[in-house]
């Protein structure tokens, strides 16, 4: 059985941002020739996430607004105290960004049927970035025949 990977890469902005990366994984696995399977997604980064859900404009300004809540930038961190750590020149004060990542997922594994991505009507494999602006990356790997 074939195991066949890709990283691809997301160029995003500042603050959070969300990300429907569905087409690209797609993409992908329309090249592999692959009909049945499961495709892994990976976040490559500590203040990046993913998850599965509705790709609908309001509900992910929704999402941006319930994680800021969770996890305010304004809020005193421990992580933030880049005087007490070894850091390099250009580290962010991000602790917020690291603790709203936690709280989505690191990766998702997706079924493959058919030669299609096995998702609901709605769903749609959403890339977020919690501390951008930043080039980013996401490690897929299909496995299948």
């Amino acid at each position: 059985m074939p195991i066949i990977h890709k990283i691809i890469e997301v160029e995003t902005s500042e603050g959070i941002s969300i990300f429907n990366i569905t087409p690209l994984i797609d993409e992908f696995l329309q090249h592999t020739g692959i009909k049945n399977g499961q495709v892994l997604v990976f976040s490559r980064h500590t203040t990046t996430a993913l998850a599965i859900n509705e790709n609908e404009e309001r509900l992910l300004e929704d999402v941006k607004v319930y994680l800021r809540k969770l996890a305010p930038e304004t809020d005193k961190y421990l992580h933030n105290d880049l005087h007490l750590r070894v850091v390099p020149e250009d580290e962010p004060m991000n602790a917020h960004s690291h603790l709203m990542s936690m709280t989505l997922s690191t990766s998702e594994v997706v079924p493959i049927v058919e030669g299609k991505l096995a998702l609901g009507t709605w769903q749609s494999v959403l890339f977020f970035d919690l501390d951008g602006p930043r080039k980013r990356t996401v490690f897929l790997q299909i496995i299948g025949e």
